[in-house]
């Protein structure tokens, strides 16, 4: 697969990396994981991506691949050590403390990428959390450090100059990042991380789907109206998708989540076309700016 310089780190990252929030939500069990992400990185992805508030999710990544630590990049996020339901704690202390059990729990001395997750703008500019993170790159627990959000904060986060990379929903019903925070991001030399890449595939079985969380972009495609939707098969609307996020400005790896081990080497196939052609790209972004309201935001 595809590789991208990763910002201005020293990454050469993969076109797809693995999201690790649905094997953690879904309580998927360690021989499921293990088939997942060994295919996963035998389709020649190097990234994982994780956080501490996906439950079982780190322990589970440390249980299946940590032998193969030397194959793919680690990336975890920090901020929510009790888990996304029971709220944040940003002090330093905690940070550090939770970064270092990740690393216990990942069973890895080091992770290549810590992030803030979904840190308020409020909080990034005392200055604080932001120097936790940068104390665990000092004490050699991350090699670099970055933020996961959207909206105002991934601006300010684009902006400070203080991060690595930016981890921001990228996709064809949540384009508010391409002109807010990612024009910063370039101008920083910030790896740059599409989360939600191909938008849920909220439209993949023609009706609201059941799970609320793709409600949102339901209702935007709905008004999108994007003629590829209608008139392809979904295998061909994927495509399009995900190399619509993979095509934009600054984007480096795209993160999708998944428990069947064998969309790995259908993901991995969905993007060997490449970009999209600047056409079609044109045209997807063109239909946002005609439709698309200020109040669709970036989705966390």
């Amino acid at each position: 697969m595809e590789k991208r310089q990763f910002g201005k780190t020293d990454m050469q990252v993969s076109l797809l990396g693995f999201g690790g929030a649905e094997i953690g939500y879904e309580e998927a069990d360690e021989k499921t994981v293990a088939r997942l992400l060994g295919s996963a990185l035998d389709a020649g992805l190097n990234v994982i991506d994780t956080a501490e508030c996906y439950r079982e999710s780190e322990e589970l990544i440390g249980k299946t691949v940590a032998h193969r630590r030397g194959e793919f990049y680690l990336f975890t996020k920090c901020g929510h050590p009790h888990g996304a339901e029971s709220g944040a704690n940003w002090s330093p202390d905690s940070l550090l403390e939770t970064i270092a059990r990740s690393l216990r729990r990942l069973r890895t001395d080091r992770v290549d990428l810590v992030q803030l997750h979904s840190c308020p703008e409020a909080v990034l500019r005392k200055g604080n959390a932001i120097a936790a993170l940068q104390t665990g790159r000092e004490k050699g627990l991350t090699r670099y450090i970055g933020y996961s959000g959207d909206s105002h904060a991934a601006r300010y986060a684009a902006e400070c100059g203080a991060f690595d990379s930016l981890q921001v929903s990228i996709n064809i019903a949540d384009q508010e990042a391409i002109e807010l925070s990612l024009p910063a991001a370039r101008k920083n030399q910030m790896g740059v991380i599409a989360k939600r890449p191909i938008a849920n595939v909220a439209w993949k079985d023609g009706h609201k789907p059941a799970n609320s969380y793709s409600h949102v972009y339901w209702d935007r495609l709905r008004k999108l109206h994007y003629p590829f939707l209608e008139n392809a098969d979904l295998e061909e609307s994927i495509s399009r998708a995900v190399r619509f996020t993979l095509s934009v400005p600054g984007v480096h790896t795209a993160i999708v989540g998944t428990q069947n081990p064998v969309h790995w080497a259908e993901n991995a196939r969905l993007v060997e076309e490449g970009s999209l052609g600047k056409e079609d790209f044109a045209q997807i972004r063109e239909r946002w700016e005609e439709v698309a309201p200020k109040t669709w935001i970036g989705q966390t």
